[in-house]
């Protein structure tokens, strides 16, 4: 009995090492971001905005779980040619949607000068909260809302995949980074048209509390 009660205070202690150990931080920066499987396409420059807590296991590796507000989508251009091989107007269509993701990763450190340096890797999961659709072309322009529901739906509201990062972390908790989100669910709610999924090179800098 004494020996359980030993187990379970030693835990606890732990438990409690850790939470005092716990950092928070936010970080931003911008996205750069196509969907996969589709051609004609540049990349739509956007936006992310992200609150993490860092949870440290060891001194070298924590896990990041955290709330991301995420602006994606695709830029789409093409041209052509008429009959008589004279060149065709430009049509170009953007999408862009609005996320809430919730990202768990996986972080390394290693010391490095005057701070560390950490690769990450992990799952999300995102919801699409909304979306729009801009065209231009020899008509004119028009903007309409993306579907997530109903009759008309056109795209999915769920989204999951994998994040990918690098960056450097100052001692003083200003911290700079790269990363790369791979897409992993059919964002594309019709069966006749090509599934498509994200991806997004994101760079941003932060601060750990």
């Amino acid at each position: 009995m004494k020996k359980i009660l030993s187990s379970m205070a030693i835990g606890a202690l732990s438990i409690c090492a850790l939470q005092a150990q716990t950092t928070y931080g936010l970080k931003a920066g911008m996205n750069l971001s196509k969907v996969s499987n589709l051609e004609d396409q540049k990349f739509n420059p956007s936006y992310f905005i992200t609150g993490f807590a860092d949870i440290p296991l060891s001194s070298q590796f924590s896990i990041q779980p955290g709330v991301s507000l995420q602006r994606k989508g695709a830029k789409f251009q093409s041209a052509g040619f008429n009959w008589d091989q004279t060149p065709m107007e430009d049509y170009k269509s953007t999408l862009n949607t609005m996320s809430i993701e919730i990202p768990v990763n996986a972080v390394y450190y290693v010391p490095v000068g005057n701070g560390k340096m950490f690769i990450s890797a992990g799952p999300y999961l995102g919801y699409n909260i909304s979306g729009k659709i801009k065209d231009s072309g020899p008509n004119g322009e028009s903007e309409r809302d993306v579907n997530f529901s109903g009759n008309d739906k056109n795209m999915n509201r769920l989204d999951a995949g994998l994040n990918f990062g690098l960056g450097y972390k100052l001692s003083n908790g200003i911290l700079f980074q790269a990363g790369y989100g791979l897409g992993l669910s059919d964002l594309n709610a019709s069966k006749n048209s090509k599934s498509f999924s994200n991806r997004t090179i994101n760079f941003g800098v932060g601060f750990q509390f």
